[in-house]
């Protein structure tokens, strides 16, 4: 029987973004079956608060125990704005609970110790410094995070204007480089522009979603070892 992994939309929005994960998710872990939970309602919530309200994690709770419910043997949330209501989340639950963030945050400390953290919406850049923060606590090492938000792209790119978009965040990119070692994107909404803020600065860049679901692989296939051992003992 396939293993099944329950994936978390906060948005509509971003079609690239989700066709480039479809083809990594197919490539990657073809034989997991994917199911998709969306409340496109939440993201905007957030940002129109510019924080995370009671009800905002509730939801994320009760998405992540219907995750659980439909049998996932994983949850991913793809959404780094509502990180902290995943926090909450994963306690109630016995499966993992991943967020988006996890994989190249983890690499960006392992491998940086200035960290440039770039974000076009000012909902994610909180919470993914808080992520960092808390992967070099585990790892025990101390690192300077600069964040960096890339004003008005995001809303260029909701109305379309990918030009302008683009040109800020590359713009933003300049601007933080001469201070950090690495930049890691704060959003999968970035990707793209990897290589060319990578071009732009000389700098390494980090994007979410291949290192997420290489590690969402890792983790449901030590989850299939566990319940093998379990069910030969």
């Amino acid at each position: 029987m396939p293993q099944m992994l329950a994936l978390i939309h906060t948005s509509q929005v971003f079609l690239s973004v989700e066709t480039m994960m479809k083809q990594m998710f197919a490539e990657i872990m073809p034989e997991v079956r994917l199911i998709n939970i969306l409340d496109d309602s939440l993201l905007a919530d957030v940002m129109t608060e510019m924080s995370i309200r009671n009800d905002v994690t509730k939801r994320v709770c009760l998405y992540v125990l219907a995750a659980e419910a439909a049998g996932a043997d994983a949850v991913l949330s793809l959404c780094s704005s509502v990180g902290p209501a995943i926090d909450v989340a994963r306690k109630l639950v016995n499966v993992p609970v991943i967020k988006i963030d996890d994989a190249h945050t983890e690499k960006a400390v392992r491998e940086a110790n200035r960290i440039g953290v770039m974000a076009t919406a000012g909902t994610t850049l909180k919470p993914t410094v808080a992520l960092l923060k808390e992967k070099a606590a585990i790892l025990g090492k101390e690192v300077e995070i600069q964040p960096a938000l890339a004003n008005s792209a995001f809303a260029a790119l909701m109305r379309g204007d990918k030009d302008e978009h683009d040109a800020l965040v590359v713009e933003t990119a300049r601007a933080l480089a001469p201070g950090v070692d690495l930049i890691l994107f704060a959003q999968a909404s970035m990707t793209r522009l990897g290589p060319t803020v990578q071009e732009a600065t000389g700098l390494p860049v980090l994007t979410s979603p291949r290192l997420a679901i290489e590690y969402t692989r890792r983790v449901l296939e030590e989850r299939r070892s566990r319940q093998l051992r379990t069910s030969e003992d």
